[in-house]
Formats: structure tokens, C-alpha cells, sequence
């Protein structure tokens, strides 16, 4: 098995990731004028969130991918240190800068209630803890790094990704490659996510933002995993029918048997959002990530996407925080009213610049790697798509 990737294959999985930022940009622009709440059209708007899912499958699929190809290859497993290393390298330094700037601002804009805004949260915030607690909402949510609890769920799959692969590919599979059983596996891991959920919401057993962790949205990160195995083993899969098939389910999961914006919702209802997000992610990333070339991978390799995907992680960190600025000191809007195209515009005319100087000082300006590291990133482009790609 090769472990090579068309330039092309790999400028249209940065340009899904630009995509995926902008949905969760515009799912934040809908909530702040009001739009979600607009019957149908809101619940469309809200489902943009979908562009999170697309995020952790795309990390399932590219974090997975090496210890999948050492299994099916017979070679030596991905190094824990540099694997840790990078990780740390790609995600802690920009992160680390817009808390501290975040946290710096809100201590003169004060739009609202913000009980995130102290010297504690700024600690929780600072170490990704800040959603394992009980009333989240209340008791830690900083309006300004709202979108930050995916980032905590981030993390706690990079701690776990090396347990599960060894679990996966050498326990489940006995040590020898066998894909049908760790596609099995993966749908067992997966099977976790709506169980967890059955748990959150019918009983008082954990906290309820353990809605947030990582075994509510383990089954998204498994759909990129299981994208990995099916690479390794020649699958395909057609664009125009996966996304097709994404499109259809995106207007299922939009409708009030997935939950409504004001809440009253059955059990059943985030069980079966979840499931249709983490359906809908794989689906988006399956053409792209199993090598099947036509109209949707040129779509995504245009080249003004993905200049946005390398930027991408910077919009998601700053997007929100510039959005509340603009809102109230740029539009002087009240909340829950505007345009959402004004908005919407206005927030990337200011966040895209911002993040771009961002990027360029916490990636551009890392610390080198070792030589021979530094040589497999710059001639392996899977290596170079993983390390600027932390979703």
C-alpha cells in the first residue's frame, strides 16, 4: 500500500475545512439577528453547526490515517512525542493567544452577562476544562469563546487517539490487519455516541453539559476513522451521490424530529441529530478522502478555498469575539436583529485579515522541527495537511 496523495486530493481537503468554517460562522451569524427562530428557514440556518461535524471527521480521518497505513503496511507505528508535539505546536499557540486577548478585551466590552469572565474561567478556559462542569451556561460560558468547546472535545480525542488505536488495530484485530473487524469496531465505538446521549438526557446521572464530551460526538470522529480504514483497503466513493444523499439528510435533520431551537424536545431528538451530523460529515469528507476525483474535489482545490482552509482554525478561534464587537460597536445592533448577509460579510471582512496576521505568528513562526522531520513535512502532504488542520 502507498502512502502517497495528489497535491489536488489534498488543496480539496484545506478547501473543506474553509467550508466548514464559514457554516459554523454563518450557524453563529443566524443566532445573533434573531433568524433562527424563523420556522424551516431558522432550523436550516441553526443546522449549519453541521460545519463542527465536518471538522471532527476530517481530524478522525487525517489523525487516524497513519497508525491505519502502519497496521495495513506492517511498519512502525506513528512516534507518541511527535505525534504530541505536534499537536501542541498546531493547536496551543493560537488558542492560547485569542483566550488571553479575548479575556483582555472583555474586561472593557461587556455586551452582556458573561460568567465566564474571571480569573477561574480564565484558568479552565486556558486548559480546555472549561466544559466539564454542571450548568455550563451559567456557571462557566464566556460569550466571547462560545465556540470553544469543541476545541475542548478536540483535545480529549488527540489525548485518547493513540489508546484507541492500539485497541482498534492491535487488540480487535489481534495484531494483524484485518479491516473488516476494525470497520466493526469503529461502528461499535460509534455506537457509544447515541447511548451517551440516552444517558444525558433521560437520567441525572452526569453533569448535563456531559452533552458536550467527547463519547456525545465520538461517533463523528469515528465516520473520519472509518474513512481511513476504507482508504487503506481501495474503496471509493462518487461525489455527486454522496452529496447528494448529505443534502437530503441535512433538510431530515432540519426538521423538528432532530429538535427545535426553543427546546421541549423529545430523547429521541439529539440521538438522532447527532447520528445524522455524524452521517452527514462522513459523507462530505468520503469523496475527497477516498481518492475519487470529479466536479467536487475541483470545487473544493478552488484556489480562493483553500487559501481559507489554511486559515481556517484562526476563524474559527476569532470569529466570535469579532462578531460580538461588530454587532454591537460596528452595527450597533441589538442583539437578535440585522441583516445576517451584513453580518455575516462584515464579521469575515474583519476576521479573515485578523486571522491570516494570526496564523502567520503562531504557525509560520514555529519552532523548526528536526531535520529529517522537517523533511518528511515538507515532501508528504498528509503531513502538512494534519499539522495545519486542527479543526
Amino acid at each position: 500500500m502507498t502512502a502517497t496523495t495528489s497535491p489536488s486530493r489534498v488543496s480539496a481537503l484545506t478547501g473543506l475545512r474553509a467550508v466548514a468554517a464559514l457554516l459554523v460562522v454563518g450557524t453563529h451569524a443566524a443566532f445573533a439577528t434573531g433568524k433562527l427562530t424563523h420556522g424551516y428557514v431558522g432550523a436550516i440556518y441553526a443546522r449549519l453547526e453541521v460545519g463542527v461535524a465536518i471538522f471532527f471527521v476530517l481530524t478522525g480521518f487525517l489523525l487516524f490515517r497513519p497508525w491505519v497505513r502502519a497496521a495495513a503496511g506492517g511498519s512502525a507505528e506513528p512516534d507518541l512525542r511527535r505525534y504530541a508535539r505536534h499537536r501542541i505546536r498546531r493547536i496551543v499557540p493560537g488558542y492560547t493567544v485569542t483566550v488571553l486577548v479575548v479575556f483582555a478585551l472583555y474586561t472593557v466590552f461587556t455586551p452582556g452577562p458573561n460568567p465566564g469572565q474571571s480569573w477561574y474561567g480564565l484558568l479552565r478556559y486556558l486548559t480546555f476544562t472549561q466544559i466539564y462542569t454542571d450548568d455550563y451556561l451559567i456557571t462557566l460560558l464566556h460569550t466571547g469563546l462560545s465556540q470553544m468547546w469543541s476545541l475542548a472535545v478536540e483535545v480529549s480525542f488527540y489525548a485518547v487517539l493513540p489508546g484507541l488505536a492500539y485497541l482498534l488495530l492491535r487488540v480487535v484485530c489481534r495484531g494483524q490487519w484485518q479491516p473488516r473487524r476494525a470497520l466493526a469496531a469503529l461502528t461499535a465505538l460509534a455506537a457509544i455516541t447515541p447511548l451517551w446521549l440516552v444517558v444525558v438526557s433521560t437520567t441525572e446521572l452526569l453533569p448535563n453539559s456531559a452533552g458536550m464530551w467527547l463519547p456525545a460526538h465520538i461517533a463523528w470522529f469515528a465516520g473520519g476513522m472509518a474513512l481511513a480504514v476504507l482508504e487503506a483497503i481501495g474503496a471509493r466513493c462518487h461525489g455527486t451521490a454522496a452529496i447528494g444523499l448529505a443534502i437530503v439528510l441535512y433538510l431530515a435533520v432540519s426538521t423538528p424530529v432532530c429538535g427545535t431551537v426553543l427546546g421541549h424536545d423529545p430523547a429521541s431528538a439529539p440521538v438522532t441529530k447527532s447520528l445524522l451530523y455524524a452521517a452527514i460529515g462522513t459523507l462530505a469528507v468520503a469523496p475527497v478522502a477516498l481518492g475519487s476525483a470529479g466536479w467536487y474535489e475541483r470545487l473544493l482545490s478552488r484556489r480562493s478555498l483553500v487559501w481559507l482552509g489554511e486559515i481556517s482554525y484562526e476563524i474559527f478561534l476569532l470569529h466570535v469575539p469579532i462578531m460580538a464587537v461588530t454587532t454591537y460597536l460596528v452595527l450597533r445592533w441589538p442583539l437578535f436583529t440585522g441583516s445576517l448577509p451584513v453580518l455575516i460579510a462584515a464579521t469575515l471582512a474583519l476576521t479573515i485579515p485578523a486571522a491570516w496576521t494570526l496564523h502567520g505568528h503562531t504557525v509560520s513562526r514555529a519552532p523548526a522541527p528536526a531535520a529529517p522531520e522537517a523533511a518528511q513535512t515538507e515532501h508528504d502532504p498528509d503531513v502538512r495537511l494534519s499539522l495545519s488542520a486542527p479543526h
